[in-house]
């Protein structure tokens, strides 16, 4: 899973830089960097305000940062082939 940089796309795709979007977040942009640079994994309760100044809701950034590591074996054939599709479909679908 590749939680921080779903993240940092997206904030970057909403044009806000990660000292602005921290402050919205009510964290400290270092902490930010460290989300986004996959260093530190943030409670439940963070991605919670994270994925709501995101507009996008939890459930949704977190397919959205699947990797095939993610997905069991016996269905990473089926995750390549659709994978790219849905996430396709779901940034459109939330403006991402």
């Amino acid at each position: 899973m590749n939680l921080g940089t779903t993240i940092k796309n997206i904030r970057k795709q909403k044009g806000q830089t990660q000292l602005e979007f921290a402050a919205s977040c009510d964290i400290s942009q270092t902490y930010l960097s460290k989300i986004e640079g996959n260093l530190k994994e943030p409670n439940l309760s963070t991605l919670k305000v994270i994925s709501e100044h995101l507009n996008v809701p939890l459930p949704i950034l977190f397919f959205l940062s699947m990797n095939e590591d993610d997905v069991p074996p016996n269905k990473r054939d089926a995750f390549a082939i659709i994978g790219p599709s849905v996430k396709s479909l779901v940034n459109e679908f939330f403006a991402i």
